[in-house]
């Protein structure tokens, strides 16, 4: 794709953000729209958020369980940026009217004290470069109709992140076993989803080195500071207004979000 289509559609995606609207399938429009455009894309929707007044603060990898690859037809990773403009605090209320079809997804946060960049980020490299983790929810949301997304899609749609909420707890990666840390969540005080560690990539680590190796080959470094939510580990549940949800991970602790 030429520059002015890759800005045309990340303008696209940036007003569908702004006015909290859908639009059709990119690749729907443009049948030819590689991963690579998809990500330059994605940089455009990144540029205009950015000059709107928000900042970074992490980033995420999308698409790491099979139960989300199976609801979404998408079968590989991919990443997207988060935002001073997304965070949410522990219990704290997410307006609706802020989002467009959102779903719930019980993961792992990194807090990195050091940076890392690839290529050749090992999982003991992901581990010694982490401060802490935290239970978190992220919530996802698509600004493509319907979530009929194929992976260029929501590559270009910033890996279709919404807001995500950060459990009050930060743990010593030392004392966990993050393969077999077992999560459940609870919606409206039901279990809907349960799951393990082990469902991002194997390991939580291991998606955030995928994750530090492919920003790598792009020149980006995870930075000393920044969140990394590391993939849901179960299915992605939705919701709704007057939802209240919580996640517990076995050894790491809990995170409550409410939506209104």
């Amino acid at each position: 794709m030429d520059k002015k289509q890759i800005e045309q559609l990340g303008d696209t995606l940036f007003d569908a953000l702004t006015q909290c609207k859908t639009v059709p399938p990119l690749t729907s429009q443009h049948a030819d729209i590689s991963i690579d455009d998809a990500y330059a894309i994605q940089q455009r929707l990144m540029q205009r958020r950015l000059a709107a007044g928000e900042r970074v603060v992490g980033k995420k990898i999308g698409v790491t369980s099979q139960a989300v690859m199976n609801m979404l037809g998408v079968f590989q990773p991919d990443f997207g940026w988060l935002t001073d403009g997304m965070v949410y605090n522990e219990g704290e209320a997410v307006p609706m009217a802020r989002l467009i079809q959102p779903k719930a997804e019980g993961e792992i946060a990194f807090i990195l004290k050091r940076s890392l960049k690839g290529p050749g980020v090992s999982v003991a490299d992901v581990l010694a470069a982490t401060e802490g983790v935290m239970a978190c929810f992220e919530i996802v949301d698509s600004r493509i109709q319907d979530w009929k997304i194929k992976i260029q899609d929501t590559v270009a749609d910033n890996a279709s992140c919404g807001v995500f909420v950060l459990g009050d707890r930060l743990v010593d990666v030392r004392d966990l076993d993050l393969t077999t840390c077992g999560m459940v969540l609870e919606k409206n005080g039901e279990i809907v989803a349960t799951g393990a560690g082990a469902a991002a990539l194997g390991h939580p680590a291991n998606a955030v080195a995928w994750l530090a190796n492919t920003l790598g080959r792009h020149g980006i470094a995870l930075e000393a500071g920044e969140v990394v939510l590391s993939g849901s580990l179960g299915i992605m549940v939705p919701v709704a207004a007057g939802d209240n949800l919580r996640v517990t991970i076995g050894g790491i602790g809990g995170c409550s979000v409410r939506f209104v």
